[in-house]
């Protein structure tokens, strides 16, 4: 039986008298203690107790005395590195007073010492302003485990807990405090491995653990403090009132990073991917990834940092990314700092996403090999969500990277909004602990004990390849940027600042009360960067970039499209039917023994005969071609999704599980040696996986990266990823992708959230040939706009509205022939009519031709149907595959054939504030002038403008539908 409450309630918070309490208790009424205790007890009776105490340490006591915040009594206080072999002093000694009297002493000690493990950075020197106004902790007190001053000298058996067998209490607080409770504050008994507990607690805990450099280490922090803080004065002086989100206050960080890629070059890291907010971009540019200060400087003056013929619109200097080698003792380091947009933390998943394809890529299959470095302000760690969702990915297969650096600049505010209107958490880092990622919080005034800290944080991400935060608690000296007054919001934080020394200044003195500088030297070293700074200041005026690094590397051998913009950029996509039968096979194929689901072997039979007679090859099954094919030729397919194994509509079938086993059999791993085919099941997250599969795009061109959304509307929960990467990367950073979009679209009666992709936001995003926007309506068309997507030497984003009722509708099929030699993907297909195909109806010769109709997707079968059941021979139907790029020529090019046409609609079944009616009019009417048509203007069929996409109820959808389906035959 468990302790009751009053257990704990009834003798308030000191330890050693609830302890001896309980065994008075104990001693007078065996059952008045729960079990734990009884037993511990009897032990200590029967003499079978270590009078040290951590060897007989449970892990297995209930929940309730188990809450280490709010009971640090709990007999459960030990980790695994303080447990070590039991010594068991006889029965009579066990009876004798002075030996119970040494067993509490070590009772309470260890109950002090875990503590402060748990609860010792509530009293840490964490604020270089001082500000935090924080009350002695009373766990913390020797007094409340029952030691007074009388006790503080006197030794204490400790069984090397802190590496000492013996120790007093004086000295058990001093390395206590030392350890957890000085410039360094470390949270880490909320990870539940105890390997990770362990060695996290071995490497700082002791006599003779801390902050420890070398006379060199020391000199090498001071001349990158200078770097930082001179760098910062340098640009306030020459461009007075220029945004540059500095890093003044928070100067410490460039010493700490260099920090994390020398020790990880030490420990086998060969390349680190950056993602970071504004604050202090320019710095890490010029003192981290050593991009020359003369581009900086040139970029101040208004210069692209782009060569002049590489084109695009650029960003903002704070926004720019770029790469470079960095050597630290002989060990080469590559590093890129990711372009990112002003939305914070959106460059999160982007960088994981491009470090698991570098991974991939390299085969570092420990993960060791390549770093995502993540920095965040305080206010975005703890106020994104996408940050929680990044943080989700560290142990889940298909999107772990093998853990993230994370470091946070914690400036103690969020542009004007103070910490505590900002969060609920005491800390901005209280997040990571849903992954138990350890925090190290550190005082941004103490440059070695922030570098410290990066070097423990590298080795435990090295060590057990998972994510750990730095939380480095600094200011902004000048507010959010150096144009605002942050006086207006914080007058007492920002009196502090403007009395503080900065942290090259105290890092100054401290150097030289060491002896370890002079003052003359620190002036010298000070003067040749400030002389440095000026010579490159000149040589910015005439400095010219000289090379655009996005076709370098993986993506060499790619380029920009050849051709005009809008042109047909054809590929060879098909494939010779051997090859297609060749994995039409290993898709059909079942392992023995394999229990497979009847309905599942129902479908796979059908597929048999699909390839048997080479006729009906339905949507999923044209993909799969796509996919196998593209394996096949050494291309990497990775699809990623919520539920993209099954398919949302049970129609991939990627994977087979066995109905009891569950093993997966995933057939498309079976089609030889080489690159794979990988499916996953995603987080049900739309933007931080979109995120990492943008980000895995952007790495690798040569792997298929698709992300499917369950339904098409839920891509609105990734708009920032679409808007401000994959819709403008190339335009603002010189950085493509060829990832593809998989949105379910179509208006099937399903309601506002189940009908619509949005297509015309993509739509209304579409310019400067920035991506591809696309609305087939046939398997054969699917199968190769994505074999395109990969056979071209050119990448441009897919964005694909994919459909629901046509993965299984009658007419929705393709001839295996279609998909082979000679056969490609087409931006306008004809009426099935006119080319003898779905359709039994015999159409007018050309010059009958009345009725233009013009549609994109799903609407085009309903409008057959009825076109033919009405057997108005008149009217033709034409589909728009390809939306943008705009077909303007091949649409130009067919126009002619209608000599005599009376009307031209545009009919699509979004209302007509949304789908493509507004982008796609202009283009029409521009087309019929051009060709000389009869008919100037197009009309609309298609539902009325309305505020939600779709209506909910199934009568207002049928009705609505049978409307627009008239009105495009017949007006």
């Amino acid at each position: 039986m468990a302790s009751q409450p009053a257990d704990f309630s009834d003798f308030g918070g000191s330890s050693g008298a609830f302890v001896e309490a309980q065994y008075n208790r104990y001693r007078q009424d065996p059952n008045s203690v729960g079990e734990h205790w009884r037993e511990q007890f009897s032990r200590l009776d029967l003499g079978s107790v270590n009078t040290g105490g951590p060897s007989w340490a449970r892990n297995d006591w209930p929940p309730q005395e188990m809450d280490e915040l709010n009971q640090p009594l709990d007999p459960s206080w030990l980790t695994v590195a303080d447990k070590k072999q039991e010594t068991r002093p006889t029965a009579a000694d066990a009876s004798d007073p002075g030996v119970r009297a040494s067993t509490l002493d070590s009772i309470r000690a260890l109950m002090m010492i875990r503590a402060y493990r748990v609860r010792g950075h509530l009293d840490a020197n964490l604020d270089p302003l001082g500000l935090q106004d924080r009350e002695p902790h009373a766990e913390l007190e020797p007094a409340t485990y029952g030691f007074g001053p009388e006790d503080l000298d006197r030794p204490i058996f400790i069984d090397n807990v802190l590496g000492l067998e013996y120790a007093s209490i004086r000295e058990i607080i001093a390395i206590l405090r030392r350890t957890y409770c000085g410039n360094v504050a470390l949270e880490f008994m909320h990870i539940n491995d105890p390997e990770e507990k362990a060695w996290l607690q071995n490497r700082i805990e002791g006599r003779d653990k801390g902050v420890h450099f070398t006379p060199e280490g020391k000199l090498a922090i001071f001349n990158k403090l200078i770097e930082t803080e001179h760098f910062e004065r340098f640009l306030g002086r020459k461009y007075v009132g220029t945004k540059r989100f500095g890093l003044d206050g928070g100067e410490a960080m460039v010493p700490a990073l260099e920090g994390i890629i020398k020790t990880g070059g030490q420990m086998g890291l060969k390349e680190v991917v950056i993602g970071m907010p504004h604050r202090g971009r320019l710095n890490v540019l010029a003192n981290v990834m050593q991009k020359p200060y003369r581009a900086i400087f040139h970029e101040f003056r208004g210069g692209s940092a782009n060569p002049e013929d590489v084109g695009g619109s650029g960003d903002v200097k704070y926004h720019l990314g770029t790469s470079s080698d960095r050597d630290f003792d002989g060990n080469l380091v590559h590093l890129s700092l990711t372009a990112n947009p002003s939305h914070l933390e959106a460059v999160n998943p982007v960088v994981l996403g491009k470090v698991r394809a570098k991974q991939t890529i390299k085969g570092d299959s420990d993960r060791t090999g390549v770093l995502p470095l993540l920095l965040h302000g305080d206010a975005a760690f703890a106020g994104q969500g996408i940050v929680a969702e990044c943080l989700m990915f560290s142990g889940i297969r298909g999107y772990n990277t093998g853990g993230t650096i994370h470091f946070i600049v914690n400036n103690q505010i969020g542009f004007t909004t103070s910490p505590q209107f900002a969060r609920s958490s005491p800390y901005p880092s209280d997040v990571a602990k849903m992954v138990q990622a350890p925090i190290f919080h550190v005082n941004g005034d103490d440059p070695e004990a922030v570098t410290f800290v990066t070097k423990v944080a590298t080795e435990f991400r090295q060590t057990f390849k998972r994510d750990v935060v730095i939380d480095m608690v600094c200011y902004r000296r000048f507010g959010h940027n150096e144009s605002d007054e942050p006086a207006f919001t914080q007058p007492i934080m920002y009196q502090a600042i403007k009395n503080k020394q900065s942290v090259t200044s105290l890092y100054r003195e401290r150097l030289i009360s060491e002896g370890l500088i002079d003052e003359a030297k620190a002036d010298a070293m000070l003067k040749d960067f400030d002389d440095m700074l000026e010579d490159e200041f000149d040589a910015g005026e005439n400095y010219k970039p000289n090379t655009a690094d996005w076709f370098d590397g993986r993506w060499s051998g790619y380029g920009r499209p050849d051709e005009e913009k809008g042109k047909a950029r054809r590929a060879d996509s098909g494939v010779a039917e051997s090859a297609l039968r060749e994995v039409g096979k290993t898709l059909t194929f079942v392992p023995d023994h394999f229990n497979i689901h009847k309905t599942l072997q129902r479908v796979l039979n059908n597929k048999e005969k699909m390839f048997e007679t080479g006729s009906n090859i339905d949507w999923a099954t044209a993909e799969a071609l796509a996919f196998g094919t593209l394996v096949l030729q050494g291309y990497y397919v990775r699809l990623s999704g919520q539920d993209s194994t099954r398919g949302t509509f049970s129609q991939r079938h990627a994977a087979f599980i066995d109905q009891k086993t569950e093993d997966k059999y995933i057939p498309l791993n079976h089609l030889g040696p080489g690159p794979h085919f990988e499916v996953l099941d995603s987080p049900l997250s739309e933007f931080a996986v979109m995120g990492f599969d943008y980000g895995f795009s952007q790495a690798d061109p040569k792997t298929l990266v698709l992300w499917e959304a369950q339904f098409g509307d839920f891509a609105n929960g990734a708009q920032i990823m679409i808007d401000q990467f994959i819709a403008s990367a190339e335009a603002k950073w010189l950085r493509a992708s060829g990832i593809v979009l998989l949105l379910p679209h179509g208006y099937e009666g399903q309601g506002p959230e189940h009908s619509s992709a949005r297509l015309e936001r993509f739509l209304q995003l579409s310019a400067e040939d920035n991506w591809q926007v696309c609305n087939c309506t046939t398997p054969s068309q699917y199968y190769h706009i994505l074999r395109r997507q990969m056979l071209r030497n050119f990448r441009k984003p897919l964005i694909m509205m994919t459909p629901k009722s046509l993965l299984r509708h009658k007419k929705a099929v393709s001839d295996l022939s279609e998909l082979g030699p000679n056969t490609q993907f087409h931006r306008i297909l004809y009426d099935d009519a006119d080319i003898g195909a779905a359709s039994d109806l015999k159409l007018a010769d050309d010059d009958g031709i009345k009725r233009l109709v013009i549609c994109s997707g799903k609407v085009y079968f309903d409008i057959l149907e009825e076109r033919d059941a009405r057997e108005q021979s008149d009217t033709y139907i034409l589909r728009i595959e390809q939306l943008y790029p705009f077909p303007k020529s091949a649409l130009s090019e067919v126009l002619p054939r209608f000599s005599n046409l009376e009307s031209v609609v545009w009919t699509q079944e979004e209302p007509k504030n949304a789908g493509a009616w507004l982008y796609i009019k202009p283009f029409i009417e521009e087309a019929l002038d051009q060709s000389g048509s009869p008919v100037k203007h197009t009309a609309y069929a298609g539902r009325e403008a309305s505020a939600s996409t779709a209506t909910g109820l199934a009568s207002v959808h049928a009705k609505q539908q049978a409307k627009l389906i008239d009105q495009a035959l017949s007006l």
